[in-house]
């Protein structure tokens, strides 16, 4: 995604944003996220700016799963044109956000997730994998 394409989604997106919402942004460090323009624009409508520390993917597992589930369990289509795609595409993450329910949202709509105020009880496990050198192993046995 060249820079200006995200500048554009994120318009987008912060036109939707309630006034009052406190946003966190998390993205890993792509070019597009890191430039200065992208970054201004979040830090004018009072976004908190949150990234992956050192590109590790299963840092941003959340993201790439929803990446994911659009791509292998929604989006099965070749379009013959921009306008098919945008539309189709639209009509799945509109689906994935109004009407799925999700185990990791304790069943519940993203939607409505998004408008609760307060903490969230959160039903995912953050994971990180650690080899373990020959010593750790012969330790543990």
């Amino acid at each position: 995604m060249k820079v200006s394409s995200g500048l554009l989604v994120l318009k987008k997106e912060l036109a939707q944003k309630p006034i009052d919402a406190v946003v966190i942004h998390h993205s890993d460090r792509g070019i597009q996220y890191c430039s200065t323009a992208y970054t201004d624009m979040l830090q004018k409508s009072n976004c908190m700016i949150s990234m992956t520390e050192n590109g590790d993917p299963y840092e941003n597992a959340i993201a790439e799963r929803v990446n994911g589930i659009l791509k292998t369990e929604l989006i099965s289509d070749y379009y013959s044109d921009a306008d098919t795609a945008s539309r189709h595409i639209a009509r799945c993450i509109s689906i994935y956000n109004y009407r799925s329910r999700h185990s990791s949202l304790n069943w519940q709509i993203p939607h409505e997730v998004h408008n609760q105020k307060g903490p969230q009880t959160k039903q995912w496990k953050n994971y990180y994998y650690k080899r373990k050198t020959k010593e750790e192993l012969d330790q543990s046995n």
